[in-house]
């Protein structure tokens, strides 16, 4: 939990912002301030720490001056030492109000920008955050901000007859679940993997996709079951469940592996979008379980970061 020291607006972009008694949020950012329109950088905050480590006069650098809405002190949790370790994804609550992370820093203006100019630096493009206003309402000094970290939901379903019946033991899933768990702890993202094992059967899919969806999960990844074979339900199931195709990500994969082995290219991986979840469809081999993840996750990060309605890039 974080305390709001100051509240502050400005009627222009680029100028210091001025300190005031409370400030309104609704959907499109906080009312009368010039940042306020329908994009992902509607609110910003700013720690008061960020003063403190450029020792500045703070009759000449009033909360504000580096144009945060609102100022902060204290520290979201033990794990988080200052707004700048936060992620996109991440929320802030207090009361009704609830705003979202959307971006840690920005490009600064330099030259021509009021602020640069007074201070000859500006901390907001390393220490300050960016947020949306997804529920309105009013703060103000000495109102406390509930930290809500963001935590990626994910599920992995192995199909396979032979495996669930015990012919043989799933390797495919719990490798896919480890490149998974080590993607999530180099992006510092907090995770939950839920996993699941069924036989060859399309009613069985369908049901288990569509509670995942349901549920809201960011992501489900599905191994087996893509070949031609005539047990091989996983991809004709998937469709039914997409809403938008991403066939780009698949085809390279396939062209880039199918020039060493061509049995690569009978595979009819298949990757989309369910509702707000990412949807990938994996051959079952362990082999083509890493290939594909090693792939997929060069661009896993901005394609979360596109579902969630963020125009950033992915090293934000």
């Amino acid at each position: 939990m974080i305390t709001i020291r100051s509240v502050n607006v400005s009627e222009a972009k680029g100028t210091v912002k001025k300190a005031c008694e409370f400030i309104e949020l609704d959907t499109s950012g906080i009312q009368g301030d010039a940042h306020a329109g329908d994009w992902h950088r509607q609110v910003s905050l700013l720690g008061e720490e960020a003063y403190a480590t450029m020792e500045l006069d703070p009759e000449e650098y009033p909360f504000g001056a580096f144009a945060e809405n609102i100022t902060t002190c204290g520290t979201p949790d033990d794990h988080t030492p200052d707004l700048k370790h936060c992620r996109p994804g991440d929320r802030f609550r207090c009361g009704e109000v609830l705003v979202e992370v959307t971006q840690i820093g920005k490009k600064c203006h330099g030259p021509g920008c009021a602020i640069y100019e007074k201070t000859g630096n500006c901390v907001m493009p390393k220490e300050g955050i960016f947020a949306r206003v997804l529920s309105g309402g009013l703060l103000k000094p000495g109102d406390e901000l509930i930290y809500e970290p963001k935590t990626y939901h994910i599920a992995v379903i192995t199909l396979s007859t032979r495996a669930r019946k015990g012919t043989y033991t799933d390797r495919s899933g719990p490798l896919l679940e480890q490149l998974i768990g080590a993607f999530c702890k180099e992006h510092n993202w907090p995770f939950r993997i839920s996993s699941a094992l069924l036989p060859d059967d399309a009613a069985l899919l369908h049901f288990e996709l569509r509670k995942y969806i349901r549920a809201g999960y960011d992501m489900v990844f599905t191994t087996g079951g893509t070949g031609i074979g005539p047990s091989d339900i996983t991809i004709a199931v998937v469709k039914r469940v997409l809403d938008k195709e991403i066939p780009g990500i698949m085809e390279y994969i396939r062209l880039k592996y199918g020039n060493e082995n061509p049995y690569a290219l009978l595979s009819a991986s298949l990757a989309g979008v369910a509702e707000n979840t990412l949807v990938f469809a994996l051959p079952g081999s362990v082999k083509a379980v890493d290939e594909y993840f090693t792939e997929i996750a060069r661009s896993l990060k901005h394609m979360v970061y596109m579902r969630m309605g963020l125009d950033i890039h992915s090293g934000t």
